[in-house]
C-alpha cells in the first residue's frame, strides 16, 4: 500500500508584482498557515520521511516553515522541478516517474490547480467525496492499495483525510 500526501503551498505574496511567479515569496497570512496547518497535518498521520516539493519559492517556503513549526519532527525535502507545474497529468506523470518504488509514503507541495485536480482524477468514484476548493495550505492524505508508484492512475486512490486552515479558525 502506497500513502500520498498533498500539501498545497501557502498563500503567497503579490506585493512585489516584478517577481516571477516561481520567485512569489509567502504573504503573512502564508506563514500564520503553516504555522496553524503543521501540526494538524502531523497529527492526521503524514509522514515527512520522503517530501518532494517545486521549486518555487512559495512551495519551499511551506515546507520550511512546517518543518520550523514541528521542530522535533527530522524532515528534509528534494526540489524538484517539475513539480513545478499547474497540470494534473504533469503532476501525475512526475509522481510515476519519479516516486521511488522502495518508498511507501510520499508529500508533495504544490500548486493548484493541480493538486486540485490530481485529487479528484484520482479518488475512487464510489467513495464520491470530490474536492471542490483546495485553499492554500491545504492537505490531503490518499491511499494507494498497490505496492508500484508507477500503477497510480484515475480512480486509484482512496481520500482518506482533507484539511484547511479554514477548518481550525
Amino acid at each position: 500500500m502506497k500513502t500520498l500526501h498533498l500539501i498545497r503551498h501557502a498563500k503567497s505574496s503579490w506585493k512585489d508584482e516584478s517577481l516571477a511567479d516561481i520567485d512569489r515569496p509567502l504573504a503573512p497570512r502564508g506563514i500564520r498557515a503553516c504555522a496553524l496547518m503543521a501540526e494538524k497535518i502531523a497529527a492526521a498521520g503524514c509522514d515527512f520521511s520522503h517530501v518532494f516539493t517545486s521549486a518555487a519559492v512559495r512551495a519551499q517556503a511551506t515546507i520550511r516553515l512546517i518543518a520550523e513549526t514541528l521542530g522535533t519532527v527530522q524532515m528534509s525535502w528534494t526540489v524538484a522541478d517539475g513539480l513545478y507545474t499547474f497540470s494534473a497529468h504533469d503532476l501525475l506523470e512526475w509522481c510515476r516517474d519519479n516516486l521511488p518504488a522502495d518508498i511507501d509514503q510520499a508529500v508533495i507541495v504544490g500548486h493548484n490547480p493541480a493538486m486540485q485536480d490530481l485529487s479528484n482524477l484520482m479518488q475512487d468514484g464510489a467513495a464520491g467525496k470530490r474536492i471542490e476548493k483546495l485553499p492554500t495550505c491545504a492537505y490531503v492524505q490518499m491511499v494507494l492499495d498497490d505496492d508500484s508508484w508507477t500503477r497510480l492512475g484515475p480512480g486509484r486512490l482512496k481520500l482518506i483525510t482533507f484539511l484547511t486552515p479554514k477548518m481550525f479558525k
